[in-house]
């Protein structure tokens, strides 16, 4: 009889000493008979079973298909390629290249020198490309090698970066150049009445230190514009929930900007009781930017309209309204950037610093309100500003 391969003899042998072991000290023969059949018979089971085997990989074949389901939901456009040609694209890559880009060659799919230049070297490494879909698109482009012929090509776009990094480095000169301004001024008067072989009489010494006074408060009225700004912009993202009566506030703000001696040019429309969740202090610096901006570019002795309302749609609108030359259409899109002015030698001799609407801006923006601002040249300007109200039983019907 051919025993089964391979036999656990060893086993067994053990299993039948164990036996006569068991026998030899008393134990009942029926049973340590029973004991052996089970062992040798849980040995002969065992050795019947393959051997465990290192478990092997998936023997399925790394496709085009199976490499496809695996970038096509990559929010990054990547490209497979093979030779010249891309095999595949993903949806970002389709989105940005076209869809018509699986199968053509490189030079075909992207038709900018600089990218062309660097994938036909077929060399792993980086670039940063400008142009590549639009005029003033940033993207760097790594290349990756996955075998002999085919490469991973990711796509990074860099443009909001640098657009960033582009404001951030424009702000820092902006800014620098209005402090330079009222800063040599202010020295070079000083200078002048400092010079003992200066001989400067009573009058004209009055009209320099008159002069850096309005420098100094040039200064001043800046660097708390930068300050509110900066803090602003650090708070955007925080949504204000304090309870603020826009009534009161709108009301009391206009006229301490307005100051007594420009009061009687503020005509009101504020309808009562009208509340927000806001910052109280940011929506009195927006009520007074808008008011005295007014103030300062409407027709002297015009009046400027402050409206106060609540629309169908539950937003308390805040329109500030003056009677000034207006502004040309060109101009509005660009009213709310940093430092832009359209009138530079007004708004400095008026003191403004650039930066009251760009400050309202942000204001809103905290809030989740809109801002919006309308002119017509010859006639004067209104901005607009919508912030949601809160719910208020006594507020009244919309308009």
């Amino acid at each position: 009889m051919e025993l089964p391969k391979p036999f656990p003899l060893a086993g067994t042998l053990l299993a039948l000493i164990a036996f006569i072991a068991l026998v030899g000290f008393g134990l009942d023969i029926f049973v340590a008979l029973a004991a052996l059949v089970l062992w040798i018979g849980s040995l002969l089971l065992t050795a019947s079973q393959p051997p465990d085997l290192p478990r092997q990989a998936s023997a399925q074949p790394f496709t085009h298909d199976n490499m496809r389901d695996l970038v096509e939901n990559s929010s990054t456009p990547l490209l497979v390629t093979e030779g010249n040609k891309v095999a595949i694209a993903n949806r970002a890559a389709r989105q940005l290249l076209g869809a018509h880009v699986e199968g053509q060659d490189l030079r075909v799919a992207f038709r900018q020198p600089e990218a062309i230049a660097m994938l036909s070297r077929e060399q792993d490494g980086s670039a940063v490309i400008k142009g590549l879909a639009r005029r003033r698109d940033i993207w760097r482009i790594n290349r990756q090698a996955i075998s002999n012929r085919m490469a991973v090509i990711e796509l990074i776009n860099k443009t909001a970066e640098t657009d960033i990094s582009r404001a951030h480095t424009d702000f820092v000169a902006n800014a620098s150049h209005e402090l330079r301004t009222p800063l040599a001024s202010i020295i070079g008067y000083v200078e002048t009445l400092s010079d003992e072989d200066a001989k400067v009489d009573e009058a004209t010494k009055n009209k320099f230190l008159n002069t850096i006074l309005k420098e100094a408060k040039r200064l001043q009225n800046l660097v708390g514009d930068l300050m509110s700004l900066s803090k602003i912009e650090a708070e955007k993202h925080d949504q204000p929930g304090s309870h603020v009566d826009l009534s009161k506030l709108v009301e009391r703000s206009a006229r301490d900007v307005a100051s007594p001696d420009r009061t009687n040019r503020l005509k009101f429309s504020i309808d009562p009781q009208i509340a927000v969740l806001g910052d109280q202090s940011q929506l009195e610096q927006l009520v007074r930017n808008l008011v005295d901006n007014a103030l300062k570019y409407g027709q002297p002795d015009t009046a400027v309209e402050v409206a106060l309302d609540v629309t169908d749609g539950e937003q308390a609108r805040l329109a500030v309204t003056d009677q000034g030359e207006g502004i040309a259409p060109d101009h509005i899109p660009h009213l709310t950037r940093r430092f832009y002015r359209t009138d530079p030698g007004r708004s400095r001799a008026s003191g403004g610093t650039g930066l009251g609407l760009a400050i309202v801006k942000h204001i809103v923006e905290r809030h989740r309100g809109r801002l919006d601002i309308t002119s017509e040249l010859g006639k004067g300007t209104c901005v607009t500003v919508r912030i949601p109200a809160e719910a208020n039983d006594s507020q009244g019907s919309g308009k």
